[in-house]
């Protein structure tokens, strides 16, 4: 991580409905669609690394991406340091274009975790087998949704379920 990251003032929610996990994004262009729907809809942003691009003041100028402090995000080195800082009442629900379970299957709560994985390689398996994994379904022959889609569709279906609009 750069030291630019923490000269960046940004929002804090308190108690949000939902948290949003990208595991390794690649693309800046899907994660400052991600950031700007968490920003909207109120949801916690938690990114970890490695990314693949750089989040410094003058890449996010460059990216056009001016409302960046109005974003509650997290920094995590690893999977393994964002699980010991995450609220542990919160659940990890992953998802995966090859889960078998749709994400409306699904039971999401308050406060739980949205785990999405890189726009190439999605999340290792030793991740997706360890928590409950949900795909979106996907009729036409497309090999997948893009990630900053999938986001928007499971986030707001699981935010009016549960009654935030």
């Amino acid at each position: 991580m750069t030291s630019d990251i923490t000269k960046i003032k940004h929002r804090i929610i308190d108690n949000p409905y939902l948290h949003v996990v990208l595991y390794q994004p690649e693309i800046p262009a899907n994660t400052g669609n991600i950031a700007r729907l968490c920003g909207a809809a109120e949801i916690r942003l938690h990114l970890i690394h490695p990314l693949g691009f750089k989040v410094d003041d003058k890449h996010l100028k460059r990216a056009g991406l001016d409302y960046w402090q109005e974003i509650d995000i997290r920094h995590h080195e690893s999977f393994e340091s964002f699980l010991k800082s995450r609220d542990e009442k919160g659940n990890l629900l992953l998802f995966s274009r090859h889960a078998s379970k749709v994400y409306t299957e699904g039971k999401v709560g308050r406060g739980d975790y949205l785990v999405f994985g890189r726009e190439t390689l999605g999340l290792p398996s030793h991740i997706k087998e360890a928590y409950p994994c949900y795909a979106i379904p996907i009729w036409g022959k497309v090999r997948s949704l893009n990630l900053s889609t999938t986001v928007g569709i499971v986030a707001y279906h699981w935010l009016y379920k549960m009654g935030r609009f």
